[in-house]
């Protein structure tokens, strides 16, 4: 543990952020997989749930979670199998 208050306070910022964007991650690669069920159990709510994914992978791109280029290429897989 640091010394220094503004490094004890990074830490505790930095531990804060880890647990608010692996939580944010973790609901992203959910909704992905969601999706990814859908689609191959031909259910009839797969169009809903292939909109839920890319609006959390965009969200995901938008917050840093994950690259742009990344969330992109996982939107286009996804419509692909669809």
């Amino acid at each position: 543990m640091p010394n220094i208050k503004s490094a004890i306070k990074r830490v505790k910022v930095n531990e804060k952020a880890n647990i608010a964007n692996s939580q944010a991650k973790s609901a992203m690669r959910t909704t992905v997989k969601k999706a990814e069920n859908a689609i191959a159990a031909n259910a009839e709510n797969k169009q809903e749930l292939l909109q839920a994914a890319f609006k959390s992978l965009d969200k995901a791109a938008s917050k840093g979670l994950i690259h742009k280029n990344a969330a992109a290429r996982k939107k286009s897989r996804l419509a692909k199998k669809a």
